[in-house]
């Protein structure tokens, strides 16, 4: 099933900047590229403005998202990722990135591409203040409770009997997201 694309009205603040665009078909966002040339340090973090304001219909957000190859290639990260453009909002849109590499700085040129933008259409709704919440199967088990972690309790393997109370080791373990696990 083929959907009509939403129109979004667009003002560029920096005439030279190119619109947002998605890079191949089917891609959920649209790259954003930065108007200055910014060095990151390791551990710093800044504003980069887009040189792009826009228009989103009532029902409507847009979402700023981190860029994959940014990410894994110089360590740079979104700070408020995801960033939230509220249909409301006509301003710039800005993006904070942070270099979290420890040792090498990054350099962002004009024009550069930052991070990608989603649009999505969002529900308002309305909270109802009650005296206890419904059931359901997950009740109370809250942020992080399904694990498939190494540091989560409960793990077995190599790691098993190393680390904390809770069976994890004493350190966050990122081996099995790196190896796809």
């Amino acid at each position: 099933m083929t959907h009509q694309p939403l129109d979004v009205l667009l003002t560029r603040v920096d005439p030279d900047v190119p619109l947002p665009a998605y890079a191949h078909p089917g891609d959920a966002g649209a790259d954003l590229r930065t108007t200055q040339a910014c060095e990151l340090a390791p551990g710093e973090r800044a504003v980069l403005p887009t040189g792009v304001s826009v228009a989103l219909p009532e029902g409507y957000a847009a979402f700023v998202h981190p860029r994959s190859g940014l990410a894994a290639r110089c360590g740079v990260a979104l700070v408020n990722a995801p960033g939230t453009v509220d249909a409301g909002y006509r301003g710039e849109i800005k993006v904070i990135v942070v270099n979290l590499d420890p040792r090498e700085s990054v350099r962002f040129e004009r024009f550069d591409r930052i991070a990608q933008l989603v649009v999505q259409q969002v529900e308002r709704v309305r909270f109802r203040e009650v005296a206890q919440l419904p059931d359901s199967v997950r009740a109370e088990g809250g942020f992080g409770s399904t694990g498939g972690h190494a540091s989560v309790g409960g793990t077995t393997g190599a790691h098993e009997g190393t680390g904390g109370s809770k069976g994890g080791n004493r350190y966050a373990s990122v081996v099995s997201d790196r190896e796809g696990q």
